[in-house]
Parts: structure tokens; sequence; C-alpha cells
């Protein structure tokens, strides 16, 4: 995929600087061409339009991705490890930091879980982890009822983890009968489960991670930070190493 990616900035690239060329030649008054003749050129030509959008698409992003950078340099690194937002785990001294926004009716958070997972276990001695729950309007009302569980399940931390995993493993909907059976699945005491989900400042702890997440211009799931580089959307095999190696 990523070979695909640079061959296609190439493309690009070299389509929109045929264009350029094409504009700076006529402007010197080298190649006789208006306005209405470039219009048909292009109408002609419509790979050379599509590559200067594509352009602009890259320059959007790279803008982007230097304001998110500002943006969590202002911030800062605590903000993400504060335990009042977070499930955090692994050693306060780490060598390396991973933090990841998700929601559990995200299909794309699903899908990263065996990278997630595999990552974790081979990491957890050396990286510090920070999950934030990101429960997002466009997944439903079991969005949020999964992640008050998920809020709930951290205090249970010796279970958390296992809910977690098990939890973006699920294949089903994550309605209240399917948290509860993976909560009993992974050994928790469910009277708590229930009576923690209901404690006043679960909902204020899902506002302050969506305040925390739009601060920093993260506005989908999943979202990584690793080693404070931000790594959005789905990863797959090797993905989370490779950022790891390049950060």
């Amino acid at each position: 995929m990523r070979i695909f990616s640079i061959t296609l900035a190439g493309a690009i690239g070299g389509a929109a600087l045929a264009v350029a060329l094409v504009y700076t030649l006529a402007a010197q008054g080298m190649m006789p061409i208006n306005d209405r003749q470039m219009q048909t050129y292009l109408m002609t030509h419509p790979e050379l339009a599509l590559a200067m959008i594509g352009r602009q698409q890259q320059l959007d992003d790279a803008k982007k991705q230097a304001q998110q950078a500002a943006a969590m340099n202002k911030v800062g690194q605590k903000a993400f490890f504060d335990p009042k937002i977070a499930f955090v785990t692994g050693p306060e001294n780490a060598k390396h930091t991973v933090v990841e926004f998700y929601d559990y009716d995200c299909p794309y958070c699903r899908a990263s879980q065996p990278e997630v997972e595999k990552f974790y276990n081979a990491h957890k001695d050396d990286t510090r982890f920070a999950f934030i729950e990101l429960p997002l309007d466009i997944h439903g009302p079991n969005a949020m009822l999964a992640a008050q569980a998920s809020i709930a399940a951290r205090k249970q931390p010796d279970k958390f983890m296992a809910f977690h995993l098990a939890m973006m493993s699920n294949p089903d909907p994550v309605d209240a009968n399917a948290i509860y059976a993976i909560a009993k699945k992974v050994g928790m005491d469910l009277d708590k489960l229930r009576d923690d989900m209901k404690a006043p400042g679960v909902e204020d702890i899902i506002k302050q991670s969506h305040d925390l997440a739009t601060s920093v211009g993260i506005d989908g799931t999943p979202t990584f930070l690793i080693d404070g580089q931000m790594h959005p959307g789905m990863v797959e095999d090797g993905d989370m190493e490779k950022a790891l190696q390049t950060s």
C-alpha cells in the first residue's frame, strides 16, 4: 500500500508539474495558449485535473499534520496519560509511549485489534500505553454504553486489558448483553461493573476525552500516538512496529 502511495504521489507530482510548466511557458510567451485553450486542454486530459486535486489534498494533509503536531506540543504528552481520562499501563519510565483513541463500535478499531494486541504483548514491559475512549455519535447509543462499561472496567484494573481486547475481538454488536457476557468471561465482578457504569463522573470522563481529542485535531477512530507521532486510521500487521522504528 505504501509503495502504491509513493507511486501515486510521484504521478500526481509529475502531472501537476506538467500543468505548471505549461502555464509558465504560456506566461512567458513561449507557448501560444490562453485560458480557453488551457481549459480545453484540461478537458481533454482529465487526469491532469485529478492530479492537481490530489496534489492539493497532499498540501492540505501536510498543513493539517503540522497543525496537529503544534497542538500536541502545546498540550503535552502528560495530558494523554492522565489516569482520569485514560486507562494507563506499562512502566512509568518506559522507553516508548503509545496512545489509542478508540470506539468499540468502530469497524476499523476492531480490524486493528490483532495488530494492537500483538504489539501490546510484545511491548508491555518497555512501553507506556494509554487507552482513551472516543465513542462517536455515528456509531449510535451502543458505542456510548460500551465506553461507559470500559471506563467502569478500569475499577477492576487487573481485568481491564482482557476485557478491552475481548470487546475489540467481539464480532457482534456491542450491546448490553455482549458487554456483560464478555465481562463475565474475563472474570469481572458484574455487580460492581454495573454500579460503576452508573457512577457520577463517567459521562464527564467521556466529555474530557472528546475535548482532548478535539484540542489536537483528532476527529476519527482509531487514532494512535506512537512516541508522540500521530498515526490516524487502521493498523495492520507490522504497522505499529514500523511506526516505532521511525519515531
